[in-house]
């Protein structure tokens, strides 16, 4: 596989940071730490950590679980420690749309980091990779498929000073995801594209 970054001096060099990337492969866990020049910690799926040596490397890299499904306690306890993180000054990195779209076509946001930006009144920093949807096994690997990683400049979003509203999320979240979409090739950026 080969690849080409752009953007890595939009990246600054302290401070607390919130990446957001599309997500197409599970490639992008190991990619995105590679070009980015700061360590990264990752939310992943609980049932990530199911799996033995996917979990000691998954928490190597300080990745925590999500409990997806869990009970408000889960969520609050997942909120919690991804404010720790934002409040030491690291990068959170999250993939919004909560699910790899193996078509690389970009799938709808979800609230999450919205919520973390505006609670912890942090950037966000937005990362779009192409090409690795073309990774389908090991095959695909020995063709060497070009993958191309864009890191764009870091954005606030506006604060509220309240609790969210539902309406407030849909439009902040639709904000975030047009700032991953406007990397994309066209024909990936999906509900986000040019109407």
């Amino acid at each position: 596989m080969s690849w080409e970054v752009h953007g890595v001096e939009n990246v600054p060099e302290e401070g607390s940071l919130i990446l957001i990337a599309n997500h197409v492969h599970a490639m992008e866990v190991i990619l995105l730490p590679v070009v980015f020049p700061r360590w990264i910690n990752y939310m992943a799926k609980q049932e990530l950590f199911t799996y033995p040596i996917l979990s000691s490397f998954i928490r190597w890299a300080g990745a925590f679980p999500v409990i997806r499904q869990g009970v408000v306690a889960d969520r609050r306890d997942t909120l919690s420690h991804a404010l720790s993180i934002l409040e030491q000054g690291k990068v959170l990195g999250m993939f919004p749309e909560g699910k790899r779209s193996g078509d690389g076509v970009l799938l709808r946001g979800k609230a999450g980091p919205v919520v973390l930006a505006n609670e912890a009144g942090v950037q966000l920093i937005p990362a779009a990779v192409t090409g690795l949807d073309k990774l389908h096994g090991i095959r695909e690997l020995l063709k060497r498929p070009h993958v191309v990683i864009k890191i764009g400049k870091p954005f606030m979003l506006p604060t509220v000073k309240h609790r969210l509203k539902r309406s407030e999320m849909k439009l902040l979240t639709e904000q975030m995801m047009m700032k991953i979409a406007v990397m994309l090739p066209e024909d990936k950026r999906g509900v986000y594209g040019s109407s």
